[in-house]
């Protein structure tokens, strides 16, 4: 009898190549993911096993404003970076980032890979802001469009005038 689709058993989850992947605006942001939710066919929630080596960053510091994102610490230790403020992360601990919320980073501090679980609302659309970079990222399915925060203009709804 051979297993569903569903069910992505450990050995399988072992032998599964891990992506490399380094931030666009953060070349020491590099993670290795493997994409569980995918080959169990989830299109609406976006769920990896993700590594950070020693040294590095998951991604650069940023936040969602319309996907939510999770993290469940499985191994290893690091920091978290949350509006600014850096908290020591360890095996068990999890952060959760809802829509609009604060910016973040996981960074790796220590001398073992971080290894996590991250989840996210997989949207069609999305905006990321990188406070730091003082960059926005509009995403639109595979397009995105990165613009620097002074190049964003905010327009009154239609009807209204501006003050």
């Amino acid at each position: 009898m051979s297993k569903p689709i569903e069910l992505l058993k450990a050995e399988d989850i072992a032998k599964m190549e891990g992506k490399s992947r380094a931030h666009l605006l953060n070349p020491d942001a590099i993670r290795i993911s493997k994409s569980i939710g995918d080959v169990t066919g989830l299109t609406d929630l976006g769920f990896q096993l993700m590594t950070v080596m020693p040294g590095h960053e998951y991604a650069e510091y940023h936040r969602h404003l319309y996907e939510e994102q999770c993290f469940y610490i499985l191994s290893g230790s690091g920091e978290a970076i949350i509006e600014g403020k850096r908290y020591v992360i360890d095996s068990g601990d999890f952060l959760g980032f809802p829509k609009n919320g604060v910016a973040h980073t996981i960074a790796n501090n220590g001398d073992a890979p971080l290894v996590m679980i991250s989840a996210r609302t997989n949207l069609e659309q999305d905006i990321c802001e990188y406070p730091r970079k003082k960059k926005r990222l509009y995403m639109n399915g595979s397009e995105e469009a990165l613009v620097d925060f002074d190049d964003v203009r905010f327009e009154p709804p239609a009807g209204e005038q501006r003050p």
